[in-house]
């Protein structure tokens, strides 16, 4: 099965599940990829999130029950997912812009939301420089915090945990930064326990500002810097380059998407270990700046 067959047998699943506890585990089988690999196809293929989605199909056909049913508004609530009728007839009016005993009452007219799937359309080609990495286990020393995930878009949180490292601890950690990738880097955590416990949109990560050692921090800075370790594993490394005088061109945002759409297609899976982003500079005044991303991957079972 090709990737946009997958995708949309995953999009009827879901529509089949639309008012159940739907299984996301079972949604990324059938897409064939990992549960945030899916997301985040979704979030940049659809333009908006999956929750978002959901959410608003659910209210779609909420709409026809109050229409078409005498069901009470509190048994349509809880049908569509909401635990009290004021949140189901508060989301319902952020949609439709009227209450739901509003609506049934009233013969306004209002836009369903149809149910999505997805067509292939052939762009011009987009090559990804990559390299596979061998590497044996390691520390990230620096700072850590934690930041809601925000699938599409540019997270505005991430400064939090920047603003951790001062000047002299820059200093400190350029010192010991000795390995590849060499620098200061960025961490993002995608699950939890692994690869078992995918995080959902909104729900607090972990990311990590610091250097990659090979060897355990040295006891000396224990208190001042934080630690992450990771197994041996095999990165795949995707090489970026972002103009920073043009906000329209973001080279590492374009390989995000592009490592979404080819990865399921390739012979590699994610580990579910959090993925590394290098840039060459974060002076944002230098117009031009490489960037790579590392991303934990295991050749996938036959």
């Amino acid at each position: 099965m090709d990737m946009v067959a997958s995708l949309n047998a995953a999009m009827r699943y879901i529509e089949k599940h639309l008012f159940d506890a739907i299984n996301f585990t079972d949604v990324s089988k059938i897409a064939c990829c990992s549960e945030y690999q899916f997301r985040r196809m979704f979030s940049y293929l659809a333009g908006m999130p999956l929750n978002e989605y959901i959410r608003k199909r659910r209210l779609s056909f909420a709409a026809e029950f109050l229409r078409s049913s005498d069901e009470k508004i509190i048994d349509i609530a809880y049908k569509c997912g909401y635990e009290s009728p004021d949140a189901f007839g508060k989301a319902f009016q952020v949609q439709y812009g009227i209450t739901p005993s509003a609506f049934r009452k009233d013969t306004v007219v209002l836009k369903a939301f149809t149910p999505l799937f997805f067509h292939l359309t052939l762009k011009g080609s987009f090559e990804m420089d990559y390299r596979v990495v061998e590497r044996g286990e390691f520390y990230i020393m620096g700072k850590t915090g934690y930041i809601p995930l925000i699938y599409h878009g540019a997270n505005p949180y991430t400064a939090d945990v920047w603003k951790k490292l001062k000047q002299e601890d820059l200093l400190v950690l350029m010192e010991h930064s000795e390995v590849d990738p060499k620098g200061i880097l960025a961490v993002y955590e995608q699950t939890t326990n692994g690869n078992t416990q995918t995080k959902w949109e909104g729900e607090e990560i972990l990311m990590c500002v610091g250097v990659v050692m090979e060897k355990p921090v040295p006891d000396r800075f224990n208190g001042r810097f934080d630690t992450m370790h990771f197994d041996a594993s095999i990165w795949l490394v995707f090489s970026a380059m972002d103009n920073t005088k043009d906000s329209d061109v973001s080279g590492t945002k374009e390989i995000y998407t592009r490592i979404s759409e080819w990865l399921p297609t390739s012979e590699y899976e994610e580990t579910g270990a959090p993925q590394i982003t290098w840039c060459e500079s974060y002076d944002f005044s230098k117009p031009d700046k490489k960037s790579e991303i590392w991303v934990p991957v295991r050749k996938r079972s036959s």
